[in-house]
């Protein structure tokens, strides 16, 4: 029988020689085996895939519990500090929502809440247009007062849906924004993230919330861009902007006045001039002459056509504040809910300006006294950069219906930014300063 089987598995072929059966068996033993070896590398093989598979699921798994536990908000913890933040603390007081409330203006207008009572949560994004760690001060001073920062982007619109879920705000002022005239030319993009995208973003949020905030934000003294008519007033022509910076800022009034036409959302826009004082900016002119004048090294001042010396309307920080809350204070609420508008809602724009422009030369004139040192400056024709030759405000609509009555002049106001700016850079006997 087997020797039937075995002739039928190997036949003899007519002309060839027969196939020795032994070599056969031996043949057939490393088929048997070979059989047994592939098998074996294919459950190998599957082990390996599900090893591999496994692990992958695993990474994927501490990757998502590291992004959860290293996020910067959300939980139990988070939401009660948002919480005991925006609670008011006198009667009828606001909760405001505050971006921008690391930054210089944010900072003063969130202090000046929470001193008389109002809630303030704040949100900053922290970036590094300029030093960061001036920014992680302020937040220091703020948590200092009770005021609890969310570090948070302004496009994050899941963390803008928790921030309105966590707390019914009342009011929102929005004084994020990339700041500067000529970093424009160097990363436009981030202008368009900022104060586009940004914008939209948060009025989304204001629009879908219930109840739906008032809303006050920070436009800019730029919008009026090549405009020759002065002083500057909110009737003006804003179609010629001079900057990106100033491109987007008008945008932003264009957006606001739509999200306030569809939705109903109470929205106050605010045209800043020049704000300088005690926690300003570093890039600013003012900023940056004070620290060059210390350590001995030139200033750039910068000339109009002609030898016409460049003028601002510049405004003290407190007086800025002022004005912030006295938007707040007459802001009406919003008449949508849940994204639907149900009736007209208010809409307004307004300088806070000094009127009282103040050449350049004047500037440096006054920070000298102050320093008691002599600046070394180079005068050279203003570049085509988006700069603009003058501001100048026209306040009369801001103090009709705001009270706004702007009360320190530069004088003053320089004087107490160089007493800040000492302090806090520790400026020593020989010009030295430490961080």
């Amino acid at each position: 029988m087997m020797r039937a089987l075995e002739d039928e598995l190997f036949p003899s072929t007519p002309g060839k020689v027969k196939i020795d059966r032994a070599h056969a068996a031996a043949i057939n033993r490393q088929f048997y085996r070979c059989f047994a070896s592939t098998s074996t590398m294919f459950l190998w093989a599957l082990f390996l895939i599900a090893l591999t598979a496994s692990y992958l699921s695993f990474q994927s798994f501490v990757d998502t519990s590291s992004r959860y536990f290293s996020a910067s908000w959300g939980g139990l913890h988070w939401e009660r500090q948002i919480r005991a933040s925006a609670r008011p603390r006198r009667a009828d007081g606001y909760s405001v929502l505050v971006t921008g409330a690391a930054g210089f203006v944010g900072s003063h207008v969130s202090l000046a809440l929470r001193k008389r009572g109002d809630g303030v949560v704040g949100l900053d994004n922290f970036n590094s247009y300029y030093d960061p760690s001036l920014k992680k001060a302020r937040k220091a001073l703020l948590h200092n007062h009770g005021i609890f920062v969310v570090e948070g982007d302004l496009n994050d619109a899941r963390l803008l849906a928790k921030l309105f879920d966590v707390v019914p705000f009342s009011h929102v002022l929005h004084l994020a924004a990339q700041a500067g005239v000529r970093y424009a030319i160097e990363n436009p993009s981030s202008y368009v993230h900022s104060n586009i995208a940004g914008l939209v973003t948060l009025l989304e949020a204001c629009k879908s919330a219930d109840p739906q905030p008032a809303i006050v934000w920070a436009s800019s003294s730029s919008v009026y861009g090549l405009n020759d008519k002065v002083p500057f007033s909110e009737s003006d022509r804003t179609d010629q902007p001079a900057s990106l910076y100033a491109a987007t800022k008008k945008a932003g009034e264009e957006i606001t006045h739509t999200y306030n036409h569809i939705y109903g959302l109470s929205i106050t826009g605010l045209r800043f001039f020049t704000v300088y004082g005690p926690w300003g900016r570093p890039d600013m002119a003012y900023f940056s002459f004070t620290r060059n004048i210390l350590h001995g090294k030139p200033i750039t001042v910068y000339r109009g056509k002609d030898g016409v010396d460049l003028a601002r309307d510049f405004t003290y920080i407190d007086d800025i504040v002022k004005g912030c809350l006295g938007s707040l204070d007459t802001a009406q609420k919003s008449t949508g809910s849940g994204g639907k508008k149900h009736g007209p809602a208010q809409y307004r724009i307004y300088n806070l300006g000094n009127t009282s422009p103040v050449t350049v030369p004047t500037l440096v004139a006054i920070l000298e006294r102050h320093l008691k040192l002599k600046a070394k400056k180079n005068v050279v024709e203003m570049p085509g950069n988006g700069d603009v030759p003058f501001t100048h405000a026209n306040i009369s609509l801001a103090r009709a219906e705001l009270g706004y009555k702007p009360s320190t002049n530069l004088e003053a106001g320089l004087k107490k930014f160089v007493k800040w700016y000492l302090s806090y850079y520790g400026y020593g006997p020989r010009g030295g300063k430490s961080f």
